[in-house]
């Protein structure tokens, strides 16, 4: 009972996102709106993270099996796609490439400023 309640809470922000696509005339997936809108409820403490987090562990952790289906498409189309494989292969590479680097940018900087703010809070808040 627990896995379905979180499941309708995700899912209602689901539900919220794609009303907010049909309201927006944004290019924006609907699926991105409603888990902006998950994390936004997540951050002002509107949805508490036990919650979700259940749910939201199991879905991560069968997430692969949603990729099975898109995976023998592209080979089942690989004659369509041979001649253009190099810049498929170049896409992905720096895509990926990109994305780590983005990822841990945005980590390194999220820990170096926790413990900016660990060390101000020892001291006083002097910052020094």
């Amino acid at each position: 009972m627990q896995y379905l309640k979180q499941v309708m809470v995700i899912l209602f922000f689901s539900f919220l996102g794609e009303l907010l696509y049909l309201l927006i005339p944004l290019p924006v997936p609907a699926s991105i709106y409603g888990m902006a809108l998950l994390f936004l409820s997540l951050l002002t403490g509107i949805v508490k993270l036990a919650q979700v987090e259940d749910a939201a562990d199991f879905l991560l952790g069968i997430m692969p099996v949603f990729f099975i289906s898109p995976t023998v498409s592209i080979m089942t189309s690989y004659g369509s796609i041979a001649d253009h494989l190099m810049v498929f292969l170049v896409i992905c590479i720096v895509s990926t490439l990109a994305a780590l680097f983005l990822c841990a940018s945005v980590s390194q900087w999220m820990i170096r400023k926790k413990r900016g703010m660990k060390s101000s809070g020892r001291r006083g808040g002097t910052g020094k």
